[in-house]
C-alpha cells in the first residue's frame, strides 16, 4: 500500500478517535462496592378492593392476545431462548423497575413500568410505585411499601381499562410509567404512551395529566389514546412525531424543586427525519417543566447519543446544571457467547456492547443545544477485585449485560446506585436460559462524580 495513503488512514483514525473522546468525554474508573438482588419471580397480591381481573397478570400475552387463565401457559422467551418462567401468574409481578430516586434516609422510591412490553397485552398489569430499603451487606432488597396507582376522580382524558370499576386502578393499558420524582405531597411520573407528565398524590391517586409540547406543537406517540385513525384509508393519518416507546424514560428534578427535566427515550421526528445536533448526532430532547405553573417553560436541551447508543434509561440531577444519564444499546448478553449464525437457544443473538452512565452538563450557555458529556462509567467493565458481587463477576470484572438498565442516582459523594429493568419474563442477559433478576449495584465512582 502507498505509505502516504497508509499515513493518511492512520491520521484519520486518530482524528476519529479524538473526536469521539471529545464528544463523549473520558471514561472514568468504577469499582463495585456491593450488590443486592430481588429474584425475578417476586410477586405481590393485587389490592383487596381491586376487581378480580387483577388477581392474575399476563392473561393476554399469547401471540394472538387470546385470553388464557392457565398459569404459566405462555412461556417466557428472549427471542428464541426460553427464560424458565411463564405467564399468566397469580398476583402482580414486582418487576421492571424503571426509574429510581434516593431519599434522605437512604431508602429509594422506584416504579414498575407498564407490564408485559406493550399496551395491547398489559391490561391486567397494575401500575405500582415501590418504596425500597436495600441491605447492601446482606445483599437483600426490602420492599417496605407498594403504592398502587389509580384514577378515582376521572382525571385521565380517556377511558381507562377499568373505567367502570369503583376503585379505578390504573393498568399498563392506560399508561406506561417509566420515571419518577417523589415530592412532599406525592410523585411526578414520566410516561411513554402520550407521552404525558403525570402527578399523583401520596396515595397514588392521579391528580393531573400534562400534555407534552414543543412550543405550540404537541408531541404524540402512536400509542396516544387521543389519536384516532380515519375511517377512510384515503384520508391523512393523524400526526404523531415520536416512535412507540420513545416517551419520558428519564425525569429529573432541580435541587430547589421548581423545575422538572423530562428526557425522551427516542428522538423527535421532523418531516420524517430524526432530530440531530448541529454536528449531526441523533439527539433526544430534555424539556423543562415549571412545577408551580404546571406547564412547560419552552426551554430545552439536546442529548446526543453515542455511536451505537439507541436510548436512555434514567436521568437524575446532581446539582443545578449537572446530571446522570444512562445510555444503552439494544443488546443483551456476553460477546463471548454470541451466535455465530442464526439466533439459537444456546447463544446471544445481539450481545451487549454499550451500557454507560454519563455525567452531563446543561446550563444557560448550551440551552437549545447539545448537553456537554463530561464523561462516563462503563457498566460492562466495573472492577470487582474482591468479588463482592453476588452474581455477574468474572475474572475480577463485573458487568450488567442487560438490554434495559433503567435506574441510576447518586447515593453519596463517591457512590452511585444502578439497577436493571428485567422485563419479566422476557429478558435473559445474565444467563442464556434464565430470566434476569432485579439487580441493584452500588458503584464507587468518586472521580466520576467530582469531574467537571
Amino acid at each position: 500500500m502507498n505509505p502516504l495513503l497508509t499515513g493518511g488512514l492512520a491520521l484519520l483514525a486518530i482524528g476519529s478517535s479524538a473526536l469521539a473522546q471529545d464528544t463523549e468525554g473520558r471514561r472514568f474508573p468504577a469499582r463495585l462496592a456491593a450488590q443486592a438482588v430481588l429474584p425475578a419471580d417476586t410477586t405481590i397480591a393485587a389490592p383487596a378492593d381491586a376487581p378480580a381481573h387483577l388477581a392474575k397478570a399476563g392473561k393476554f400475552t399469547t401471540p394472538d392476545r387470546r385470553r388464557t387463565d392457565t398459569l404459566g401457559a405462555v412461556p417466557g422467551r428472549d427471542g428464541v431462548r426460553p427464560t424458565g418462567y411463564g405467564l399468566p401468574i397469580a398476583g402482580q409481578p414486582v418487576q421492571g423497575f424503571s426509574g429510581i430516586r434516593r431519599m434522605e434516609d437512604g431508602t429509594f422510591w422506584t416504579l414498575s413500568d407498564n407490564g408485559f412490553g406493550s399496551k395491547a397485552n398489559s391490561g391486567d398489569a397494575a401500575l405500582m410505585l415501590h418504596h425500597l430499603a436495600i441491605d447492601w451487606q446482606a445483599g437483600m432488597v426490602d420492599r417496605r411499601e407498594t403504592v398502587f396507582l389509580s384514577d378515582p376522580d376521572r382525571i385521565a382524558p380517556f377511558p381507562i381499562a377499568l373505567e367502570g370499576s369503583d376503585t379505578r386502578y390504573l393498568t399498563g393499558a392506560d399508561f406506561d410509567v417509566e420515571s419518577i420524582q417523589p415530592v412532599p405531597d406525592g410523585f411526578w411520573v414520566g410516561e411513554e404512551f402520550g407521552p404525558w407528565l403525570l402527578r399523583f398524590d401520596r396515595e397514588g391517586q392521579l391528580r393531573s395529566v400534562h400534555e407534552t409540547r414543543l412550543g405550540s406543537v404537541a408531541v404524540a406517540s402512536p400509542d396516544n389514546p387521543l389519536l384516532q385513525l380515519p375511517a377512510d384509508p384515503t384520508k391523512p393519518m393523524p400526526p404523531f412525531n415520536l416512535k412507540r416507546s420513545g416517551g419520558f424514560e428519564g425525569l429529573a428534578r432541580s435541587p430547589d424543586g421548581t423545575r422538572l427535566y423530562a428526557l425522551l427515550e427516542g428522538p423527535i421526528y421532523r418531516d420524517g427525519a430524526v432530530e440531530k445536533t448541529a454536528d449531526g448526532r441523533t439527539a433526544l430532547r430534555v424539556l423543562e417543566f415549571d412545577t408551580a405553573k404546571g406547564d412547560w417553560t419552552g426551554r430545552f436541551w439536546l442529548y446526543p447519543l453515542a455511536e451505537g447508543g439507541v436510548a436512555i434509561g434514567d436521568f437524575n440531577m446532581l446539582d443545578d446544571t449537572t446530571a446522570l444519564v444512562i445510555e444503552r444499546d439494544n443488546g443483551a448478553g456476553h460477546a463471548s457467547q454470541a451466535c455465530k449464525g442464526e439466533p439459537a437457544a444456546d447463544c446471544f443473538a445481539t450481545p451487549a456492547r454499550l451500557k454507560r452512565v454519563y455525567k452531563i452538563e446543561m446550563g444557560e450557555e448550551n440551552e437549545g443545544e447539545a448537553v456537554r458529556k463530561i464523561g462516563y462509567v462503563d457498566l460492562l467493565n466495573v472492577e470487582d477485585p474482591q468479588g463482592r458481587a453476588r452474581q455477574g463477576t468474572r475474572d475480577g470484572v463485573h458487568d450488567m449485560p442487560f438490554v434495559t438498565i433503567e435506574n441510576v442516582d447518586r447515593v453519596d459523594g463517591t457512590h452511585i446506585v444502578v439497577a436493571n429493568d428485567n422485563n419479566f419474563p422476557f429478558s435473559a442477559g445474565r444467563a442464556l436460559d434464565r430470566a434476569d433478576d432485579n439487580e441493584f449495584v452500588l458503584i464507587e465512582a468518586g472521580e466520576f462524580l467530582a469531574a467537571r
